[in-house]
């Protein structure tokens, strides 16, 4: 008996194991970057990177009944000297959440990207990329990117159509301002449109719709932007596929400041993982984007591999 009661409870441990599963995963993006009256330099974590080099830890369990449960940690890091590349005060400042979700959709609680972040992400044709003229020009209108200590409520998918309502409450905050934040997103075949909105409470809200359309060798997408504050204005832009080859043109102007951004973008392919890239970034002078300050008309040139893992 005592033999049957080990073999069962053995058995009871393994299938326990076999319904989790734990992914260790990250990125590594190595560039050569050149930026007007600065010395070039080897980054992994810039604004001429295609992406921040980082890792992290995610896992699923499944509880029966169609829920799950699951969790995510990421750090950010360094390839010069492996030091940690913070995103927010923590050591793992770029996610740290765990979620339960079901036929009822997704309840997410921690620090993790808004949903603000996710709406353009759903078109932009970087793949919201850190040299993204989005991001550059109107970088505000995310509300921040990540929102820390966040109850999120994402709906299920619905032919394509799904939404996040984002809340952080006043007192997770160190103004003791509480912040909403949401996003509606259709995606489905080659259309894709979204919005995002977040506001801070007694503060100005911030805005922006966009779209993207694969006609299949040729993608165009553009948005509106409408930040808190006098900014305000849109992008428009175009890839094309030639071969394995990936080129992007995309231009976002604040037409407030009359300041433009523009971005080329080549990528090729390496493996279903590895892609080498090159990036030339325009950031105008009339207001500070992610290359300079305001005055300043600056160029980043980034040359450089990513290694999804």
């Amino acid at each position: 008996m005592k033999k049957t009661l080990i073999a069962l409870a053995a058995l009871a441990s393994t299938a326990a194991f076999a319904q989790s599963s734990v992914t260790l995963y990250g990125v590594a993006d190595a560039s050569l970057s050149k930026v007007t009256d600065k010395s070039a330099a080897l980054s992994s974590a810039g604004a001429m990177n295609n992406g921040t080099s980082r890792w992290g830890v995610r896992g699923t369990e499944d509880l029966g009944g169609g829920l799950k449960a699951g969790f995510n940690f990421e750090q950010g890091l360094s390839l010069n000297d492996g030091t940690l590349a913070k995103s927010g005060a923590g050591e793992f400042g770029r996610a740290a959440w765990m979620n339960l979700s079901g036929g009822f959709g997704e309840v997410r609680l921690g620090r993790t990207l808004n949903p603000s972040f996710y709406a353009a992400a759903a078109w932009e044709l970087t793949g919201a990329a850190n040299y993204s003229v989005v991001v550059s020009q109107f970088g505000a209108v995310l509300g921040g990117i990540r929102n820390s200590s966040q109850i999120a409520y994402t709906s299920p998918n619905m032919g394509g159509f799904s939404a996040t309502v984002g809340y952080v409450l006043k007192g997770n905050s160190a103004n003791e301002k509480a912040k909403v934040d949401l996003n509606a997103i259709y995606a489905n075949g080659p259309l894709a449109v979204a919005l995002g909105y977040n506001k801070v409470q007694d503060a100005e809200k911030n805005v922006h719709v966009g779209a993207r359309y694969n006609f299949g060798m040729f993608t165009l997408a553009g948005g509106y932007m409408d930040p808190a504050g006098d900014a305000k204005g849109f992008s428009i832009g175009g890839a094309v596929k030639a071969g394995p080859v990936d080129l992007v043109l995309d231009i976002a102007r604040d037409t407030e400041a009359k300041d433009t951004d523009l971005l080329v973008e080549v990528k090729y392919p390496l493996s279903k993982r590895t892609f080498s890239y090159v990036a030339l970034l325009r950031d105008g002078k009339k207001k500070a984007g992610a290359l300079g300050a305001a005055g300043d008309d600056v160029t980043g040139l980034g040359i450089g591999i990513r290694h999804n893992f």
